[in-house]
């Protein structure tokens, strides 16, 4: 069964005015597309067709060698997005805030508080050198934040993201331009914590 883009579960318009509309339309319609269609390209006909996509990015090496990089790239692109249309969500629908119970308890134990855990988040996601992601994970029962290059996935290190901000420039420059810091700041007001939590209590 081909991958295929998620519908996003809120309107284009409803991450206003944090993320605008016009992004929202590139980048589901066009960017996610293009993952998706690249990667089922390089998959079409394998053993790996098929496979959730999860499954594939998180056992690279099993790849034959002359599709590996296709997949990474496009197949981690399309499990990265399918993650971040989930992690946001609008205002009205409980976004932005803090975390509450177990989620809040274990951002504060390893972080020391909420506040000190954003400030590395953000660190993560402003010092990443280019195009890649900041996440929030779960490696080996412990919270880490971390980023990584171009789509790549944690998963593929044997992490599980709970939480990842797209810091590649076609998901903010055409509101943001180069201050990328600003727009992970505005990105907090639309985190939808519900859907973390959920992750969280999945991947214990």
């Amino acid at each position: 069964m081909a991958y295929e883009v998620p519908p996003l579960p809120y309107d284009y318009a409803a991450l206003e005015p944090h993320i605008d509309e016009q992004t929202m339309r590139l980048h589901h319609d066009k960017h996610h597309q293009a993952y998706v269609d690249k990667a089922n390209g390089a998959l079409d006909g394998t053993e790996h067709d098929g496979k959730p996509i999860e499954e594939v990015v998180a056992n690279l090496d099993a790849l034959p060698g002359d599709i590996r990089g296709v997949v990474r790239n496009n197949g981690g692109g399309h499990l990265n997005h399918s993650l971040f249309w989930t992690w946001m969500a609008p205002k009205d629908k409980g976004a932005g805030g803090e975390p509450s119970g177990e989620l809040a308890d274990a951002i504060n134990d390893a972080f020391g508080s909420f506040d000190d855990f954003k400030t590395q988040f953000e660190a993560a996601g402003a010092n990443q050198f280019g195009s890649g992601w900041a996440w929030l994970v779960l490696d080996g029962g412990s919270l880490n934040v971390t980023s990584t290059p171009n789509q790549d996935n944690p998963v593929t290190g044997g992490a599980t993201p709970l939480l990842g901000n797209d810091v590649w420039e076609h998901a903010y420059y055409l509101k943001y331009q180069n201050k990328r810091p600003d727009y992970l700041k505005a990105w907090w007001n639309v985190v939808d914590w519900g859907k973390v939590a959920e992750r969280y209590a999945a991947a214990q």
